[in-house]
């Protein structure tokens, strides 16, 4: 059992929780809860670590015989842990690592295209939002928050583990392929030429999200096929990431599933 913070696995733990250049170093990101124990693919887990409380509970699991597991001090894992309520387990998982031929491959793909996104929940729950639409995978710019961000990772609720994603050096090269492709484009902007709800996405589509303040820049806006709009009542001018993620997408898949 580790009885101490000193210990360098404890130590190793909470830097992969803080710091991406860890984490890319490493190859490795945290994942904590049962659930996200239960849905990780097992040939991914490097190791799991639960608190001795919770290995008393649930220490004859059989799905914790089959990997690698390390027993911690209550006290020592609420320090391990990146929430304020630790459930008792969480585990390190190998990254995951995405060309952009695996996301652009499926017939008529449905796709995000995310511009400098902050927020990890944000990203979370747009991955969540994307694997219950079907879409084929998230892109994002290289200035977005990192996808293995302990609270991305908790706010994916297990899509992170199958949801493909890919971080593009020039989101306006990838507008180019995807017109090389046939994927028409859609940058959700204030000034769309239509509605979201009045475009045909049958064919595949690929929604231009932007940053959360600032919206999409003019640059990849001005790539994008057609520009649209959310319509809005009130005093709003634009709504929270995911939540637009969610409307084009199921918009989408409503479409999709008509036809």
């Amino acid at each position: 059992m580790i009885t101490s913070t000193a210990n360098q696995q404890v130590k190793l733990l909470m830097q992969l929780n803080k710091k991406g250049k860890v984490r890319d170093a490493k190859d490795l990101f945290v994942a904590e809860g049962p659930k996200m124990f239960r849905e990780a693919p097992k040939d991914r887990i490097e190791k799991v670590y639960c608190s001795e409380s919770f290995f008393e509970k649930y220490g004859e699991d059989p799905a914790l015989k089959e990997v690698p597991c390390e027993v911690v001090q209550d006290s020592v894992f609420r320090v391990m842990s990146d929430t304020q309520n630790p459930q008792g387990i969480l585990c390190l998982i190998r990254q995951y690592h995405y060309a952009l031929e695996e996301l652009l491959g499926k017939e008529k793909p449905l796709l995000l295209i995310l511009e400098n996104l902050q927020d990890p929940g944000n990203l979370g729950t747009i991955m969540r939002t994307a694997e219950g639409a079907g879409a084929a995978g998230v892109i994002l710019s290289r200035g977005s928050v990192d996808m293995y961000n302990p609270k991305t990772i908790r706010s994916t609720m297990g899509s992170i583990y199958r949801v493909p994603f890919f971080y593009g050096e020039d989101l306006g090269e990838v507008l180019a392929l995807l017109q090389k492709r046939g994927i028409p484009s859609f940058a959700a902007h204030l000034e769309g030429k239509h509605t979201y709800d009045r475009e045909d996405y049958r064919a595949g589509a690929a929604f231009l999200i932007g940053n959360e303040s600032s919206g999409l820049s003019a640059e990849l806006a001005a790539g994008a096929d057609i520009p649209i709009r959310i319509p809005m009542e009130g005093k709003l001018e634009s709504l929270n990431a995911s939540v637009a993620s969610a409307i084009l997408l199921y918009e989408a898949y409503r479409q999709i599933r008509k036809s």
